[in-house]
C-alpha cells in the first residue's frame, strides 16, 4: 500500500464523509496521479475552490513530476495561496474542521493543507456595550484571525507577538495569546504558555468563559463575585493595554477578548477618558469612581437612617418616610433587587421592537401600582433606581455584579447588626479581594498592595502617556 492511500484510508476512517452531508470528498487527476481533496462545505470559499481545482487540473504529468516532495510541489504549482505541510492525519483533519482544505497526490508523504477559508461573518460594528463618544467605532467578531488583524493594524511593531494554541479534546477551538515582547513581563507570558498547553478541556462551546473558569481552577473561586480578567470587544482597548505590557487572550468564535492581569483598580478605566482633554478624562474618570460609592452605600445607608441607627438630620428628615407600609425597608430593597435584575433580564429577551412597552410597563404600571397599594415607599423606589442608573456608568458588567452582591452584603448587615454590619460587610469584602490573585498570580489590589505610587496614580487619573 502506498503512502498516499496509507493517509487516504487513515483521513476517511476518522472523517464521516458518508455520513455528514456538509463533510466533503473530491477525487482529482492531477498530472495523470491520483488525488483527494477534503472540504467542510459552508467554511470554503466557492470561487477559491474553483480556481484551485482548475489550475491543478490544468497541470501536465511533467510539471507534477519535476516536484519530488510535497513541498516542492506546493512551491511550483501552488504559490498563488496560503498553503501549508502537514505531517500525519491527526492534523490534516484538524485543519479540515477549521476550514481548510486537505489535498493528497499520490507519490507524497505528506498532507498539502490550502487555506480557503470562508467564515460566515458579522460587520466590525461598534459594540453595544461599550459605545464610545468619540473614537474608533469597529468592534470584534466571532472570527479569531479578523480580530488579530484588528490588533495588528492598531501595533505595527516586531514586538506584537500571537501564539497559537488548540483547546478542547472536542472542539479544538483556537486560541491565541497576544503579547509585547519587550514589554510584557516573560514570566507571566511563560506561565499563560505553559497553562494554555496543559490545558484539559473537553470543549469551548461557552468560549471565553469556559476557558477563564478553567485557567482559575481554585476551589471557592464560584463564591468570589470579584471579576478576575478584564473583557473587552473594543480592539483599542486591548491594543493599548497590550502595548502597556498586559496579555490578551483571544478566543475563536467569540467576539469578546480576555485581558490580564486585571485588579480592581484596571476597571476604573474607560477608553472615553482617553479620547477627550485630560480635565474632562479625569471629570469622567472622577464620575466612574464616586458611583462606585453611590451603588455600594446609598441603599444600606437609607436603611440605617429609616430604621433610627443613625440620627437623622433636620435636613434630611424629609426624605426618610413616616408613612405606614406593608413590607419593611428591608425587604423592599431585597425585593427592588430581583426585581431590577429581573428587568434586566427581560430586556435581553425582549425585541426591539417592543422594548419601549417594556420600559413603560416595569416604570409606570408596575412602579406606580407598587406605591399606591402600600406595598412599597417612594424613597425606596427612589434610591434603587439611583443606584441602578450608577451602575451603568462602569464598563464592566462583571465588576457591576461583584458590587451588587457587596451591597446585598452590607444591607443585611445594616439590617441585623446596624451601621457595625455594614462595617462588618465592607471589610469582608476587602478580605475578599486581599486573599483574591490574578489568573497569573499577581495581587488583586495592586498596585496598592504591593504599593505603587506611580502605577497608582496612573489608574486613579487621567495622566498624559
Amino acid at each position: 500500500m502506498s503512502e498516499y492511500e496509507n493517509l487516504l484510508r487513515q483521513i476517511k476512517s476518522q472523517v464521516p464523509v458518508d455520513e455528514s452531508f456538509d463533510l466533503l470528498e473530491r477525487k482529482l487527476k492531477i498530472g495523470e496521479r491520483d488525488a483527494t481533496m477534503f472540504f467542510v462545505d459552508g467554511l470554503v470559499d466557492g470561487d477559491v475552490m474553483q480556481r484551485v481545482v482548475a489550475s491543478l487540473q490544468g497541470l501536465d504529468k511533467k510539471t507534477v513530476d519535476r516536484a519530488k516532495t510535497a513541498g516542492e510541489f506546493m512551491a511550483y504549482n501552488l504559490a498563488f495561496l496560503d498553503c501549508l505541510l502537514a505531517s500525519d492525519m491527526k492534523q490534516g483533519i484538524q485543519f479540515l474542521y477549521s476550514g481548510l482544505i486537505p489535498l493528497l497526490i499520490d507519490g507524497y508523504d505528506q498532507i498539502i493543507i490550502i487555506d480557503g477559508r470562508d467564515y460566515p461573518l458579522r460587520s466590525v460594528a461598534e459594540p453595544s456595550k461599550e459605545k464610545s463618544l468619540r473614537g474608533a467605532k469597529d468592534g470584534f467578531v466571532e472570527a479569531m484571525m479578523m480580530n488579530i488583524a484588528l490588533l495588528r493594524r492598531r501595533i505595527r511593531d516586531n514586538a506584537l507577538i500571537f501564539k497559537i494554541y488548540a483547546v478542547g479534546e472536542v472542539t479544538k477551538t483556537d486560541v491565541a495569546l497576544a503579547y509585547m515582547k519587550d514589554r510584557a513581563d516573560q514570566d507571566m507570558v511563560k506561565k499563560m504558555d505553559q497553562t494554555l498547553k496543559q490545558l484539559r478541556l473537553r470543549g469551548l462551546t461557552v468560549t471565553e468563559q469556559t476557558l477563564v473558569e478553567a485557567l482559575t481552577g481554585k476551589k471557592l473561586s464560584w463564591c468570589n463575585p470579584f471579576p478576575k480578567v478584564r473583557y473587552s470587544q473594543r480592539p483599542d482597548i486591548i491594543a493599548a493595554h497590550v502595548e502597556e505590557g498586559k496579555l490578551a487572550v483571544i478566543v475563536d468564535n467569540s467576539p469578546t477578548v480576555i485581558l490580564l492581569p486585571a485588579g480592581i483598580f484596571d476597571f476604573l478605566q474607560d477608553i472615553d477618558d482617553y479620547y477627550f482633554p485630560l480635565l474632562t478624562g479625569n471629570y469622567f474618570r472622577f464620575l466612574r469612581i464616586l458611583n462606585i460609592f453611590v451603588i455600594l452605600f446609598a441603599t444600606p445607608v437609607y436603611l440605617l437612617f429609616a430604621e433610627g441607627d443613625i440620627p437623622v438630620n433636620e435636613a434630611l428628615r424629609f426624605f426618610i418616610t413616616e408613612e405606614e407600609f406593608a413590607i419593611s425597608i428591608f425587604w423592599q430593597f431585597i425585593l427592588l433587587e430581583l426585581a431590577v435584575d429581573g428587568l434586566k433580564l427581560a430586556s435581553l429577551n425582549t425585541p426591539d421592537s417592543l422594548g419601549m412597552s417594556l420600559s413603560v410597563i416595569g416604570a409606570l404600571i408596575l412602579g406606580e401600582f407598587s406605591v399606591s397599594s402600600g406595598w412599597f415607599v417612594p424613597q425606596t423606589i427612589l434610591c434603587m433606581a439611583v443606584v441602578a442608573l450608577a451602575s451603568f456608568t462602569q464598563p464592566s458588567i462583571e465588576l457591576g455584579f461583584g458590587i451588587k452582591f457587596v451591597r446585598v452584603l452590607m444591607l443585611i448587615g445594616a439590617h441585623l447588626l446596624g451601621w457595625e454590619g455594614v462595617a462588618i460587610g465592607f471589610l469582608i469584602s476587602v478580605a475578599v479581594m486581599a486573599a483574591t490573585r490574578t489568573i497569573v498570580g499577581t495581587s488583586y489590589l495592586y498596585p496598592l498592595v504591593p504599593w505603587d505610587w506611580s502605577k497608582l496614580r496612573k489608574l486613579l487619573f487621567r495622566t498624559k502617556k
